[in-house]
């Protein structure tokens, strides 16, 4: 061991022309230090909302809009900056976003957007890279301080909880549903925000007994008339039998198919065609309680087999009407004016019900529409598909 350290204190003690191999390990160590903490006190700098808004392309159009939301003012007093919603918290990834946005310089410079009118000429482009980034990274920004795991549902609106909860099971991109929460949206981009509020106005009220009603948007289910267990979703436009009305509660019964493999928690509107009747919590789909079981078929084109179940189950006494004509007319309008942004849109028969789920996921990125309506939607489009249309492409 002696002789290791001799050997070595040689070597770093050596001169060289002008100075010792120890004082330039030495030097060199202090001057990767003075490196690595400019380096990261510059990487810092950039990183703050004074430098994001430092070129008025930013200060004079996103940063303004960004004032009027709830990320700028709310009532626990905090506040998202540029960085909070652009730029991810961990290291490695914060370095590769900060690589992407490198080119930003390049526009800068040659004055890509440097003037309003350029800017709003390109919005609709700069905010599908956003969203696409967005998605690509299951909105890793949003959840430096968003969390499914610290979300208090029971605190939320009946419809948020809806949606959150079905988000927060497939760890969902927060994208998906919050385009343009923090700055406008593209013009060409239509909101179905608030538009299946105004069908519920037009819902059915009084319902009776042994009479068949449709949802006007996803619904939540209970175990009982207390309404106080959740038992799960009902999905747009599906129908239900009224069976017994209790005050503000009503029993229904949802005739549906199941998928036998796993617990089956997903109801389908018919045999070996996905179109999404709603789903059950593990518990009740597991529990003869509250579903009697059927005949038992095999689907020949995937070999999956399937069950035919009628659930009965219990829901607000609100949100159905007697007829699905008024929502497919305007989940029709719906798709005809949100889905032909960008092109137009395929005929509703041009594909069969299996399909259509996959194409319109696709569409999805290019249009701001909320859960309820996409659900319809969708709906829509399946149950117009080639599969039920005499003119099938």
């Amino acid at each position: 061991m002696m002789q290791t350290i001799k050997r070595f204190w040689k070597i770093i003690s050596k001169p060289s022309n002008h100075l010792s191999f120890g004082f330039l390990t030495i030097g060199g160590f202090i001057a990767g230090i003075i490196f690595w903490g400019g380096f990261n006190t510059a990487l810092e700098v950039t990183n703050t909302e004074e430098f994001c808004i430092s070129c008025h392309e930013m200060s004079d159009n996103v940063y303004v809009e960004l004032q009027d939301t709830v990320h700028w003012q709310n009532r626990s007093g905090v506040r998202a900056t540029c960085p909070d919603c652009h730029v991810p918290h961990k290291w490695t990834d914060k370095i590769a976003r900060k690589m992407q946005a490198s080119k930003e310089v390049w526009g800068t410079i040659f004055g890509t957007i440097n003037t309003r009118e350029k800017f709003l000429e390109k919005r609709g482009e700069l905010a599908q890279h956003e969203w696409d980034r967005f998605t690509a990274n299951n909105s890793l920004e949003c959840k430096n301080c968003h969390n499914y795991n610290s979300m208090d549902f029971d605190i939320m609106s009946e419809r948020a909880q809806v949606q959150m909860k079905m988000a927060a099971e497939r760890d969902q991109s927060c994208i998906d549903c919050h385009k343009g929460i923090a700055h406008h949206l593209p013009e060409h981009m239509n909101s179905g925000d608030g538009t299946l509020a105004k069908l519920e106005e037009m819902a059915t009220s009084g319902y009776k007994t042994g009479n068949s009603y449709y949802s006007v948007r996803q619904l939540p289910l209970f175990t009982d008339k207390t309404l106080g267990t959740e038992a799960g979703q009902l999905n747009a436009a599906t129908k239900v039998t009224i069976l017994a009305v209790e005050g503000d509660a009503i029993q229904v019964e949802i005739d549906a198919w199941r998928k036998t493999k796993g617990f089956g928690r997903v109801m389908f509107e018919d045999f070996a065609m996905n179109i999404n009747d709603g789903f059950l919590t593990k518990e009740v789909a597991q529990s003869d309680q509250y579903m009697q079981k059927g005949e038992s078929k095999v689907d020949d084109l995937t070999g999956l087999p399937w069950q035919k179940v009628e659930v009965k189950l219990w829901m607000r006494n609100s949100s159905l009407t007697e007829s699905r004509d008024t929502l497919w007319t305007f989940a029709k309008s719906t798709y005809d004016v949100s889905c032909s942004v960008c092109h137009t849109q395929p005929a509703e028969n041009h594909f069969d019900t299996n399909t259509w789920p996959g194409m319109f996921n696709g569409m999805l990125s290019f249009v701001n529409l909320d859960g309820d309506t996409q659900a319809l939607v969708l709906k829509y489009l399946q149950k117009h598909s080639s599969d039920f249309s005499e003119e099938s492409h």
